[in-house]
């Protein structure tokens, strides 16, 4: 497989900058969701790149500062749990893509996003954009931006651990697990938490 074959496939059709889009943190009851955007120099090899959720916690956070250094632009932006109540998860994800891609310097003319769906029933990808299903395992620079938002995620959830330690932020980073749901439980929700993803508490 060509990991580079989407970014040249709209180089072809005389596309100058390709970034890849991707969003981590979809599914947890707490935090923001978070969004990358990348542009690498097309070929470029940084060993071991791949989907992030293929990834160790070690391996993500050594590649991290390598996709900054190595990418000719990198953005990240976020949404936070109030405005995923306000709106919905799904129209969140898309304004924090479009907020990455809005963000890059230089400007994309083009957009290579991880899923299937660019647009929300607020929000969405306005970019001249390709959405790629299990992107973040096809292209070079969708797995660079995977990385790059997954990382960022769970670095602004090990802080908010720290500030509301009642609930083990850095543990399960907001995922429903076993331990944070009884620790919800117990403490009811913070001001952090996703109410709407809450219902069945």
């Amino acid at each position: 497989m060509d990991f580079w074959q989407f970014e040249k496939e709209a180089m072809a059709e005389g596309r100058t900058l390709v970034c890849g889009c991707d969003e981590a943190g979809a599914g947890p009851l707490a935090g923001p969701v978070y969004a990358a955007a990348v542009i690498l120099p097309l070929g470029l090899d940084i060993p071991g790149l791949d989907d992030s959720k293929k990834l160790t916690e070690k391996k993500r956070e050594a590649l991290f500062p390598v996709i900054q250094e190595k990418a000719l632009a990198w953005s990240v932006a976020a949404v936070d749990a109030a405005e995923i109540d306000r709106t919905d998860i799904l129209s969140a994800r898309m304004k924090a893509m479009q907020l990455a891609i809005d963000r890059l310097s230089p400007k994309p003319d083009f957009a290579l996003i991880d899923g299937n769906r660019d647009r929300g029933r607020t929000s969405a990808i306005t970019a001249p954009h390709r959405c790629l299903v299990k992107g973040d395992s096809l292209s070079a620079s969708i797995a660079a931006a995977s990385i790059l938002a997954k990382v960022s995620r769970d670095r602004y959830m090990t802080e908010a651990a720290a500030q509301y330690p009642a609930y083990r932020f850095d543990k399960h980073k907001g995922y429903g697990t076993r331990l944070h749901y009884q620790l919800l439980r117990e403490h009811g929700p913070s001001p952090i938490h996703r109410r709407t993803f809450l219902k069945n508490l």
